[in-house]
Parts: structure tokens; C-alpha cells; sequence
């Protein structure tokens, strides 16, 4: 009998070790590959990848190649206004403010975000066609942030 209690307490005192060691195995450093710590990451980055992939493929072939090759050169896309002739927006490769610029002089930033994550260059595109297919709309959406007035610039 005392064999039997043994054997159930050694059982419980090594399950409740492995469950232990489990629950730190991801705070003691171990690492899955990718360097985090869950391997659904590995899925989440191919995807991720796949999805940079073919946006920048549609980035590519929605502009002309020179627009491309400024942008890919200079971190930032030009977009001349229909509504304001002075006008151009600055659309920044990698997520960021779209700066306006009035006869070369900055004159504000607006702030227009996705509400689900997606890669910089569909947020380019975003960009790029609103304010070419709907610039009123665009500007209506967007908070803005005046040189002149905002102290934080």
C-alpha cells in the first residue's frame, strides 16, 4: 500500500514538475525559431511576407516607373493636388505623416491610417488614390496638423 501511495505521489510531484518547467520554458529564454516565442509566429511572418510581397508588386505596377524609382530613392512619393493648384502632397514610403506642401514650403501634415494592419506599400496606394480619386473626402478624413498653429511642431 505505501508502494502504491509512493508511486501516485511521485507521479504527481513529476507531472506537476513538467507542468512548471512548461509554463516557464518561454520566460527562460528558450526561443522558437524566428526568435519568438510561439511558433503560430512562423505562419504569421511567411503571411506576413506574402502579403509585403504582393503589395509592393501592385505599388509597382500601379505607378509609372519613374514615380517608382523616386519614390524607392527618396523614401516619399509627390502627389500633385486637383483641388489646390500650389498643392502637393509628400506620401512617405514607410508609415508616417503626408506632409503638404504649398509653392515648396511645408505647410502641414495630415494623418490617415488604415484600421487594420496592413504593409507600407498598400498604405502608399491608399494614399495615392484617395487624394487622386476623392481629395475632398481625403482631407475630410484627415486630422491635420498646421505648422503655424501646432506647438508640438
Amino acid at each position: 500500500m505505501e508502494l502504491a501511495g509512493f508511486i501516485i505521489a511521485f507521479g504527481v510531484f513529476s507531472l506537476l514538475a513538467i507542468f512548471i518547467s512548461l509554463g516557464f520554458y518561454g520566460r527562460l529564454g528558450v526561443r522558437y525559431p524566428l526568435g519568438n516565442r510561439h511558433p503560430a509566429f512562423a505562419r504569421y511572418y511567411v503571411n506576413k511576407q506574402e502579403a509585403e510581397q504582393k503589395a509592393e508588386s501592385l505599388l509597382k505596377s500601379l505607378l509609372p516607373s519613374d514615380q517608382y524609382n523616386h519614390l524607392v530613392r527618396k523614401g516619399y512619393l509627390e502627389c500633385q493636388s486637383g483641388m489646390y493648384p500650389y498643392r502637393t502632397y509628400r506620401i512617405p514610403r514607410h508609415r508616417g505623416s503626408v506632409e503638404v506642401y504649398e509653392m515648396g514650403r511645408l505647410v502641414m501634415s495630415l494623418c490617415v491610417q488604415p484600421t487594420e494592419i496592413v504593409p507600407d506599400a498598400d498604405v502608399v496606394v491608399m494614399h495615392k488614390l484617395m487624394i487622386e480619386g476623392n481629395e475632398r473626402e481625403y482631407l475630410r478624413r484627415a486630422n491635420y496638423f498646421d505648422r503655424q498653429t501646432d506647438p508640438f511642431w
